[in-house]
C-alpha cells in the first residue's frame, strides 16, 4: 500500500441523505446503517467528484495508506449494481423512495375504472440527479430530457412518454453543472437510441437544451437528437439543440 488521497466520510455531519451516491460513478459509496460508508479503498478514484454533492459537508479528501484503485474491480462493482434486466435495483441516493424501478404493464395500467388512459411511465426514479448511469432502463434506450413544468403545460405528455426513458430537471433552480456532468456520463455509458430534449418557452428553460448539446459533444455520442419547446397554450415547436432560433408547428 501507499500513501493517496481517499474519500473520508465524518459521520456525526451525515445524516444518511444519499445525496454523494449518484455523484460517485464508481459505485465506492453506499448508504449503510443510515449513514454514508466507502465500500472498499479500491473503488475510489480520489478525484473528489462526489465532494459538492452533501449539504452538510461530511465529505473530504484525505491522505492516508490506501489500496490502488483498481478500474477493472469497479467495471465488476457496477456490473453488479447493474444485474440483470430487474424490476427493482439498487438506490438510486438514500431514500427508498428513489429505489431504481423497471414498471411492468400491470403496475403502468394501474388505473381507476374512469374515464382516463393510465400512465406510460415504465421506470422510477425520474429526476435527472438521482438516476444514475448505470440504470438498466437506460440502456440503449430512447431518452427523453424534460424541464419539470412541460409536461403541466402538454396534453398529450403521456402519448409522448410511452416507449422513452424520461429525465426530468429544472435548469433554473438546480445545479446545471451537475445536470452536465450526468448527462455526458449516461451518454457514454447507457449509449442511448436517440435523445430529445422538451423544455418550455420560457428563458430560464433554454438552458436545457444547452446541456445536452454539451454533453453529446463530451460524450461523443453520434445518436439522433432534438429539440422541443412548449409553449404555455400547449403549442409545440423545435428549435436546433443549443440556441433558441426554429419554427413553431
Amino acid at each position: 500500500m501507499e500513501k493517496r488521497l481517499v474519500i473520508h466520510i465524518d459521520e456525526d455531519k451525515c445524516d444518511g441523505c444519499g445525496q454523494c451516491i449518484p455523484g460517485c460513478q464508481e459505485g465506492a459509496l453506499a448508504i449503510v446503517d443510515g449513514k454514508a460508508r466507502l465500500v472498499s479503498d479500491v473503488y475510489c478514484d480520489g478525484l473528489g467528484a462526489c465532494l459538492g454533492e452533501c449539504p452538510n459537508g461530511a465529505l473530504t479528501l484525505v491522505e492516508r495508506e490506501a489500496a490502488a484503485f483498481d478500474e477493472a474491480a469497479v467495471e465488476k462493482r457496477l456490473q453488479a449494481l447493474q444485474g440483470p434486466p430487474p424490476t427493482a435495483a439498487p438506490l438510486a441516493c438514500g431514500c427508498p423512495s428513489s429505489e431504481i424501478k423497471t414498471l411492468t404493464p400491470c403496475q403502468q395500467a394501474n388505473r381507476p375504472a374512469r374515464n382516463t388512459d393510465g400512465s406510460a411511465l415504465g421506470h422510477w426514479p425520474v429526476k435527472l440527479r438521482l438516476v444514475p448511469p448505470e440504470a438498466p432502463f437506460l440502456q440503449g434506450a430512447d431518452l427523453l430530457l424534460v424541464s419539470d413544468c412541460a409536461p403541466v403545460a402538454m396534453g398529450d405528455f403521456q402519448t409522448r412518454l410511452a416507449g422513452k426513458a424520461v429525465l426530468i430537471g429544472c435548469p433554473k433552480f438546480d445545479d446545471t453543472q451537475l445536470y452536465l456532468d450526468r448527462l455526458t456520463a449516461i451518454l457514454r455509458r447507457a449509449k442511448p437510441s436517440s435523445l430529445t430534449v422538451m423544455e418550455m418557452e420560457v428563458p430560464c428553460c433554454s438552458a436545457l437544451g444547452r446541456i445536452a448539446a454539451k454533453a453529446l459533444e463530451l460524450s461523443d455520442a453520434d445518436i439522433p437528437a432534438k429539440r422541443l419547446v412548449v409553449a404555455r397554450n400547449g403549442e409545440l415547436g423545435e428549435v436546433a439543440l443549443g440556441n433558441g432560433e426554429g419554427k413553431r408547428g
